[in-house]
């Protein structure tokens, strides 16, 4: 049985969940928290197996942060409203510490999708089983300081990176150590629900020192930017200088799929090709890899305990496709060597 503790105000998302859960008998409902300290304290007392909060405004993030601190248990957001602002909110929360963003049960009336219900019940039972660790409060706001050091010139000469679960605050934690002038680009497959991205992208930008966007096909590749994938489009290179946004088909599922943004980089760069593999559920980014390993390149992958999921990261080691194996906090500074002249043996 998982039991979920929902967190909102709004009567018809509530409506939908409890109609949602009672569809399932191995899910259950145990309490609806009418504001952010009412969530924090109903998890503390309830421990429900996962936390559903509904993503509406700036306080969100903030009540994620402190069920993380006082009570550390899974959550998830549950997008009810479309809105533009909703991708800025999801980037807070994820950073915060949500696992992921998903949408609410669709339907009018007294009816729901059948299938908005699956799929919000099954992500609900799989983040469920996410182990989370306990947050500690921030002394300072220094997270985002980026030391500005000249680099020199270029070995790698493209980035992949490819993350799930977990992935957001995994990915800025990476980015926010390199500095500026990082002399490759830096190309991103993050799983996530539509319609976020370009908040997530939005919120890098405005916090670390990279320039960082959502992708366009056919523009330019530059050092020192970040591109992220469309929603529901595949993301490459076409050639050694052109960005590939791209409607073909998923792969093993994923539309972005790290796999396709591995073996595409690979086919053009080949040994001065870099993959980063971080925590996530599945093992999107294997298939990619293999090619990116025959053609010379590297791989890195995020270790086991400072994975939110070990799922991808674990599929590509067991595959004999990582050189190196590191904790999130190493990982930066590995990517600044193996891009430099002074690369590291």
């Amino acid at each position: 049985m998982t039991s979920i503790l929902l967190a909102t105000s709004t009567h018809d998302l509530e409506e939908r969940v409890r109609r949602a859960t009672e569809a399932d008998a191995a899910v259950e409902l145990v309490g609806v928290a009418r504001s952010g300290k009412d969530a924090v304290r109903m998890t503390g007392k309830l421990l429900p197996d996962i936390v559903a909060v509904e993503l509406r405004d700036d306080d969100t993030a903030e009540t994620v942060r402190e069920i993380m601190i006082t009570a550390p248990t899974p959550v998830v957001m549950v997008a009810y409203q479309d809105g533009s602002q909703l991708g800025a909110m999801s980037a807070r929360a994820l950073d915060s510490g949500a696992l992921a963003v998903i949408p609410a049960p669709a339907g009018s009336g007294p009816s729901l999708e059948n299938a908005t219900i699956e799929k919000f019940l099954s992500t609900i039972k799989a983040m469920a089983q996410v182990k989370v660790v306990r947050q500690w409060r921030k002394k300072t706001r220094g997270d985002y300081q980026v030391k500005e050091a000249p680099l020199p010139a270029a070995q790698i000469a493209i980035v992949g990176i490819a993350a799930s679960t977990g992935g957001p605050s995994a990915i800025r934690s990476i980015l926010k150590d390199l500095s500026a002038n990082f002399p490759a680009p830096i190309l991103i497959v993050q799983h996530m629900s539509n319609g976020f991205i370009e908040g997530v992208a939005a919120s890098l930008d405005a916090t670390i020192a990279l320039k960082v966007k959502v992708g366009a096909n056919g523009e330019r590749l530059r050092p020192g930017t970040v591109y992220l994938a469309p929603d529901g489009h595949q993301l490459g290179v076409s050639g050694r200088s052109r960005l590939r946004v791209v409607d073909d088909d998923a792969i093993q599922g994923f539309k972005p799929s790290g796999s396709y943004l591995f073996g595409s980089i690979a086919r053009a760069f080949k040994d001065e090709s870099l993959a980063v593999i971080l925590t996530g559920m599945g093992d999107d980014g294997t298939q990619g890899l293999r090619a990116l390993h025959v053609a010379g390149g590297k791989v890195i992958a995020q270790n086991e305990e400072s994975s939110v999921v070990f799922g991808m990261p674990k599929s590509a080691i067991a595959a004999g496709l990582v050189d190196f194996v590191l904790p999130l906090d190493d990982i930066a500074g590995k990517i600044t060597a193996l891009a430099s002249r002074t690369r590291e043996p």
